[in-house]
């Protein structure tokens, strides 16, 4: 499906807008009420990830193809090794059997965990024949992807013995850690975060609890780039979301002060507003903890003609795509110079964009959403508009809500 994109006829905006769950923290969730039954969710995501990752849950044997849920991939690979009786293929599509898993692999093998490669050593698909773990002691390097990290803390719990799990190095993604953590307490499993160092007890049941999902802060990302974007007085409403947010991404009531973008909570809602305060003429931001963002607000600064420097972004190579060589071909694309290494981002300020631009997604969620509010600068085309579905299947109809025209070509 490809979108032809433009600006709304009134650039002040005024809506309010209701954001599907956290696709974080419902595929978390879901893990947990597989190993507890008597958890309840409320307000799940309703993405493609989500779908896929409750699917998954519910079988036994044979294959589970969980396509590009790389969320999916790790949490389930755990999941399943715990599981005595249960034997599966774990597999994906082309891109996810390009995505590493040897490191999680090895983690869970060293737990006693029974996991073959089917194909490239160090990538799915797996042939998994779940067993008891009795082993509790593990160790990861610690600045890779938190995913892997939370499916080793999920499954913690249901382990003969716990887990004790040493993180080597220095750590990323905090937050992602803390929000799987929380959730455990949640429920009231013991945990401990202290240095390097993070046990888990184990847990053979739980009281009968409801776990609320918060709103996903990744998508409202999407709302505050438009805010910026928009003329001073712009208003956008979002439900649901809490001031204390276990989502790193929450981080953009800070980042978004820059561009001119307030933030206030008020019954559990975030009202964003576009103020008359001076933006930045230049934005450096250390993104390790919120590497999700990093695509809105490099196009975000695209669109208010100013230049960014992004580090943290070691992880955005082995998402959907290679975000980061993505982001150089697709800015570039209106007309910007973008310099890219493993770990960072320099865009260089671009006064003038590109028309009639076709902006590529790479079976890429955010790189579809994050272009999306650039329609308030210059119409463009966006290629596989479709790929949304994976974590916010009412983007475009959202658009349209805030008066945007989005026309099917």
């Amino acid at each position: 499906m490809k979108l032809q994109l433009s600006a709304p006829d009134h650039k002040k905006i005024q809506k309010t807008i209701a954001i599907t769950g956290s696709k974080s923290e419902t595929n978390r969730s879901l893990l947990l009420q597989a190993l507890f039954p008597n958890i309840n969710i409320e307000n799940r995501s309703n993405s493609d990830d989500g779908e896929v990752m409750q699917k998954g849950l519910s079988k036994s044997e044979g294959e589970v193809d969980i396509h590009h849920a790389g969320t999916a991939m790790r949490f389930l690979t755990a999941y399943f090794a715990s599981q005595e009786g249960k034997h599966v293929t774990l597999t994906g599509s082309e891109r996810m059997q390009e995505r590493p898993i040897k490191i999680l692999v090895d983690a869970l093998r060293s737990l006693g965990a029974d996991i073959e490669y089917l194909k490239e050593e160090g990538y799915p698909p797996l042939n998994i024949k779940g067993k008891t773990l009795e082993k509790s002691q593990v160790s990861l390097p610690a600045n890779i992807s938190s995913q892997y990290i939370s499916a080793l803390l999920l499954i913690a719990p249901s382990l003969e013995n716990g887990l004790e799990l040493e993180l080597v190095g220095k750590i990323t993604s905090v937050p992602y850690i803390k929000m799987t953590l929380a959730l455990l307490e949640q429920i009231g499993v013991e945990t401990n975060f202290e240095g390097n160092k993070i046990t888990v007890a184990p847990k053979k049941t739980v009281e009968d609890i409801t776990l609320v999902v918060e709103s996903d802060w990744s998508s409202a990302s999407y709302f505050y780039s438009i805010i910026a974007l928009s003329e001073a007085g712009s208003e956008i409403q979002l439900a649901s979301y809490k001031k204390n947010s276990l989502q790193g991404d929450s981080i953009l009531t800070e980042i978004y002060t820059h561009f001119g973008v307030e933030t206030s909570f008020a019954n559990n809602t975030i009202v964003l507003k576009k103020t008359t305060a001076p933006i930045v003429d230049h934005l450096e931001y250390d993104l390790s903890n919120a590497p999700d963002i990093a695509q809105t607000i490099a196009v975000t600064c695209l669109g208010l003609g100013i230049g960014c420097h992004l580090t943290g972004l070691h992880t955005l190579p082995i998402k959907e795509t290679d975000r980061l060589a993505a982001l150089q071909t697709e800015l570039g694309k209106f007309g910007a110079k973008v310099d890219i290494d493993a770990e960072s981002l320099t865009l260089h300020p671009q006064k003038v964009l590109n028309q009639e631009v076709r902006v590529d997604t790479y079976n890429d969620h955010r790189m579809a959403m994050a272009f999306g509010p650039l329609a308030l600068k210059v119409d463009f085309t966006v290629n596989d508009a479709e790929v949304v579905s994976k974590s916010y299947p009412d983007f475009w109809s959202d658009l349209k809500t805030l008066g945007f025209p989005v026309q099917e070509l």
